[in-house]
């Protein structure tokens, strides 16, 4: 059986709506999102619907990778 989300059930606090739009800026997977959150990703699928924040990725790496690469390409 599947375990349920810590936060099932229970209404969004402006800290989670923020928290929701600065890992969705960031490029982050919805499924790390629902984790982070403690909430399915339907759930926050249907936040972000409601609060018009974009789950679409953008063109840009996720989680900062773009810096972490170009650290390794100065170091060659």
């Amino acid at each position: 059986m599947a375990k349920t989300p810590k936060n099932q059930g229970k209404t969004w606090t402006q800290d989670d709506i923020e928290k929701l739009q600065k890992l969705a800026d960031k490029n982050t997977p919805t499924g790390l999102i629902a984790y982070q959150l403690g909430r399915s990703e339907g759930s926050i699928n249907n936040k972000a619907s409601q609060e018009n924040i974009s789950l679409k990725p953008t063109n840009q790496s996720p989680y900062d990778r773009k810096v972490s690469e170009a650290k390794k390409n100065s170091s060659k």
